[in-house]
């Protein structure tokens, strides 16, 4: 992998996949620290190219001329190209390119959650094939430092959760109905009209960006093939303002939470412990109340954070700009300097670990606790019907008030800690009685120790 002594000085060329958002900021960072970069990495660093749907598309930098390209799949396949930067997203083209780059000796830097998250494996078997790196610390939670104290500085820890706010829309949104007593459509169109939130929402407010990111870092936390078809998934959208107001009397405040969890004490059918020594990982993508003590429940506005819990670390949080093109393309420059020291000293990165071949516990043997507000005809014997539905399934109430009286009479349930099974089972029996005349909200309660 070492060029030889004779060949040391020869600037190692980048080519770079997409220039929009994130990648003209990688542009431009490539080009204006061209000296820094020369002196961090011990060679210089240059654009061979950037490949691009549209030459004449307006951007918001001036690429040098003939460095523009719409042949992507020849960029990457150039021999003199040393290092790729993707960062086009999507499953394709993105995946045959990077097959192409690392199978024609480039090391990658990958923004690609999406694709990460459903095939990163494939990515990771090639890299290693071809004896070089894929770095990806953009794909989650933009400039936050993350996925490398995961997979290095807590290297020799044993993580035990990982829970992160890692959707800077979703988290503006309930932000903001939190602190002005909006709706979720009126949040949402602000977030839009402040460019927080694209014109098709889908994948922010529906999880499924955050569902790709929490597979990401459950893979790296738990050493453990996780993909984004493992995560249990909800959004936002069904989020009221009585939601956010409950939150508020509980002391706690809603947020979209990705929460991964290493499961110890399994035991199999037999009452003993499971083939993976009584451990699984258990990963999920939804809303939740946290308590207002906890560190995540101050993060505002279009923030990101990760919560991380270890056996000898303890408890660390890492805070930031989740997104944006600057603070996004600062965490490609990192990844880029990274993989070029590599190169030069002829050396590649650790790669994947996937020893631990931990299984994905289904969402029903998930354990959590549930905030349920029922409306009830307001008469004599409702609570104690209430309370039998929920200990007929196993779930014992931690705490439950009446507000309203008459045809406004509401019950507001929380319970202790059950499987997700047990408190949806709950859920359904409810909505079967006859005193119920709807239950209006159900949301899960977190933090806390068990």
């Amino acid at each position: 992998m070492n060029d030889g002594d004779g060949a040391q000085q020869r600037a190692l060329r980048v080519a770079v996949l997409g220039c929009g958002v994130v990648g003209s900021q990688v542009v431009r960072l490539i080009l204006e620290q061209a000296g820094d970069l020369a002196a961090r990495v011990g060679r210089p660093v240059e654009l061979a190219g950037v490949a691009v749907r549209r030459i004449d598309a307006p951007r918001e930098i001036e690429v040098p001329d003939g460095l523009l390209t719409t042949d992507a799949a020849g960029l990457v396949a150039r021999e003199d190209v040393d290092l790729v930067v993707e960062v086009i997203g999507g499953i394709e083209p993105a995946r045959t390119l990077i097959l192409s780059a690392l199978e024609h000796g480039a090391s990658v830097v990958s923004a690609n959650k999406a694709l990460l998250a459903e095939d990163g494996p494939t990515l990771f078997e090639m890299a290693a094939k071809a004896g070089r790196d894929i770095f990806y610390e953009a794909a989650v939670a933009g400039a936050i430092p993350i996925l490398r104290p995961l997979s290095e500085s807590l290297a020799g820890d044993r993580v035990t959760r990982v829970l992160g706010i890692v959707n800077g829309t979703t988290n503006y949104i309930l932000d903001k109905m939190d602190t002005s007593g909006a709706g979720f459509a009126e949040a949402l169109a602000e977030a839009q009209d402040l460019g927080y939130a694209e014109a098709d929402p889908t994948a922010d407010v529906e999880g499924f960006d955050a569902a790709a990111k929490a597979a990401i870092l459950a893979s790296l936390a738990f050493h453990s093939r996780v993909t984004a078809a493992d995560v249990h998934r909800e959004g936002i959208s069904e989020v009221t303002a009585a939601d956010i107001a409950s939150a508020r009397e509980m002391g706690c405040v809603v947020k979209l939470l990705a929460i991964c969890e290493l499961r110890t004490g399994l035991l199999g059918p037999d009452g003993t412990e499971d083939a993976n020594g009584g451990e699984a990982v258990a990963v999920r993508v939804h809303p939740a109340m946290i308590p207002l003590a906890h560190p995540l429940a101050s993060v505002r506005g279009a923030y990101n954070a990760v919560f991380v819990e270890s056996d000898a670390a303890g408890e660390l949080m890492f805070y930031g700009p989740g997104a944006g093109g600057a603070p996004t393309a600062s965490a490609v420059m990192g990844d880029l300097v990274t993989a070029a020291r590599n190169h030069v000293a002829g050396t590649r990165g650790s790669g994947e670990s996937a020893y631990a071949d931990r299984a994905v516990l289904p969402m029903g043997e998930t354990r959590t606790r549930y905030h349920v507000a029922i409306d009830v005809d307001d008469r004599a014997g409702v609570l104690a019907t209430v309370a039998l539905a929920f200990a007929e399934h196993g779930v014992s109430i931690q705490t439950v008030r009446q507000e309203g009286r008459d045809d406004d009479a509401q019950l507001v349930v929380v319970s202790h800690w059950a499987t997700d099974a047990q408190l949806s089972a709950t859920v359904e029996h409810l909505r079967g009685l006859e005193i119920v005349r709807e239950v209006t909200s159900v949301m899960r309660v977190e933090g806390g120790d068990e």
